[in-house]
């Protein structure tokens, strides 16, 4: 008769795969909860501590760790030495071994450092060519299937096993990162000497970035992600550059209190507005760069309706995403089939690091936050910003350091008119964004991400009719960036932090 250990936190299903198995007229192990949950549904258990003669000890911190199980679990069937030492020491052979782990990536601490459970999962998986292993609850009705059709093959228990392994590889990450933040008061603890990370593939995506490239979103299990509570309404699978393209769109709204929109196109904003209403945040977004919006991706952080629908539905656009929609907004939305339409809360905010692949090996530092208290603002002109020009300084801030560097970002009131990014030099920047925003530069403000290396950049914005700047500061030729913004009558204000974005 075959026998299966089972020994789960999880306990979702676990009676009614307990019933199954034993209607299939296979024995059953198990311990604590999940012994006494199999018990009282009327299905004949075998405590584990029958068969090794010790009660649980030290507090259960030792249960299944003991020679009969490990033996049972553990043995190649296929070798007679190995079924002569079975015999020898009593050791009843384990076909299968269904075990979850404490949730310690959400319930961290030393006494949800779970043993007993992945020592059972990883012998398992190392002996696939005689033993099966589940670890997911999604997967016992395909396990039964397989097993009351007798194709329970070596294939599948390999496919089971390469899964345990990479559910205890990121269990002992998880494990491996808390015990580096709970030891470490360094300042560099987001960059430690060994980086653990584990991620499991959550989505196989269109393409990578050009069609002939394969791409994949990956997931950091016991991470929070919104991609994770997002639901897609409607349109095509995503590909690489949607799902980029749309992380930067909602990383930026959902930093606004404010109605607001953000049109993104490559991964750089290109239409950013505050409105008392969505449809006019959108209408100004959209307005800002009409020609940069075609086939971009639109996140607002408020819900969409049918006249706000309506006017997205005027212009091409790969992705909409906001918290909800109306009905009326997805009846119109979703007319255009290969629109990709989204309902999202806002982002968690819970990555530490960023990473980028460069060969050989990763770079890693910690992600760039953009709130710094206004207390660490410096006027360094005769004038000071005005409360409207302040307003929009803040709201230019927070764009260009979504924008790729160099970059240079005017803001009109509650409304992004200009953006230069992704240049080699900071005046040419300035240009692009003074281009786009044509007439509307005059009164603007504008963000710089670093600071100016020379006065020409401010000159050039003075003669576009900007009235106040925000830059870092910290250039060995700020005082002639000074004394050009005092020449013109700008206010400038330095931030004392740059937001580079490469």
């Amino acid at each position: 008769m075959p026998r299966a250990l089972l020994s789960v936190y999880d306990k979702t299903g676990i009676v009614e795969f307990a019933t199954s198995l034993h209607e299939l007229g296979w024995s059953l192990l198990s311990s604590g909860g999940t012994a006494a949950a199999i018990s009282a549904a009327g299905i004949p258990v075998t405590d584990v501590a029958e068969i090794t003669g010790l009660a649980p000890i030290l507090d259960h911190r030792v249960v299944t760790l003991h020679p009969k199980i490990h033996g049972g679990i553990l043995a190649d069937r296929s070798n007679p030495d190995h079924v002569a030492e079975m015999e020898k020491n009593g050791i009843e052979g384990i076909d299968l071994v269904v075990v979850n782990l404490y949730p310690f990536s959400s319930k961290p601490g030393i006494e949800l450092i779970d043993i007993g459970g992945p020592a059972m999962v990883r012998a398992a998986a190392k002996n696939f060519a005689h033993v099966g292993v589940v670890v997911d609850t999604a997967d016992y009705n395909d396990v039964l299937e397989m097993i009351s059709g007798d194709f329970f093959s070596v294939a599948a228990r390999r496919r089971l096993a390469q899964k345990a392994f990479r559910i205890t590889s990121a269990y002992d990450a998880s494990i491996s990162s808390w015990l580096a933040d709970e030891t470490s008061d360094r300042e560099d603890a987001t960059v430690p000497p060994i980086l653990t990370l584990v991620a499991e593939r959550a989505e196989v995506l269109r393409y990578g970035e050009n069609p002939h490239q394969t791409g994949a979103r990956y997931r950091l299990p016991g991470v929070e992600s919104w991609w994770d509570s997002a639901t897609q309404l409607n349109g095509k699978e995503m590909s690489y550059l949607n799902v980029l393209d749309t992380e930067a769109a909602w990383q930026l709204v959902s930093r606004f209190d404010r109605p607001a929109a953000v049109v993104v196109k490559h991964a750089n904003p290109c239409g950013v507005a505050l409105a008392p209403t969505i449809f006019e945040a959108y209408s100004h977004a959209h307005g800002a760069d009409p020609i940069s919006a075609f086939g971009g991706i639109i996140a607002v952080n408020g819900e969409v309706n049918g006249d706000t629908a309506a006017e997205i539905n005027k212009t091409f656009t790969e992705v909409v995403i906001a918290p909800s929609f109306t009905s009326d907004a997805l009846e119109i939305l979703c007319a255009k089939p290969s629109l990709r339409v989204f309902e999202a809360v806002a982002p968690f905010g819970s990555m530490a690091i960023n990473v980028r692949s460069i060969d050989g090996g990763l770079l890693v530092q910690s992600v760039d936050e953009v709130d710094e208290p206004l207390d660490d603002f410096t006027v360094v002109t005769e004038r000071a910003p005005s409360a409207d020009e302040w307003s929009s300084l803040m709201l230019a801030w927070q764009t260009v350091a979504a924008t790729w560097s160099n970059a240079i970002v005017l803001a009109h009131g509650d409304t992004v008119v200009g953006i230069g990014g992704g240049q080699p030099n900071r005046i040419d920047a300035a240009r692009l964004a003074i281009g786009r925003a044509g007439d509307r530069a005059t009164g603007s403000v504008a963000a710089s991400d670093a600071f100016f290396p020379f006065g020409d950049t401010v000159s050039e914005l003075a003669a576009a009719g900007v009235t106040a700047i925000f830059q870092p500061g910290g250039s060995v030729r700020d005082e002639e960036s000074i004394s050009a913004a005092n020449t013109h009558g700008i206010a400038m204000v330095f931030t004392g932090s740059r937001h580079f974005r490469h």
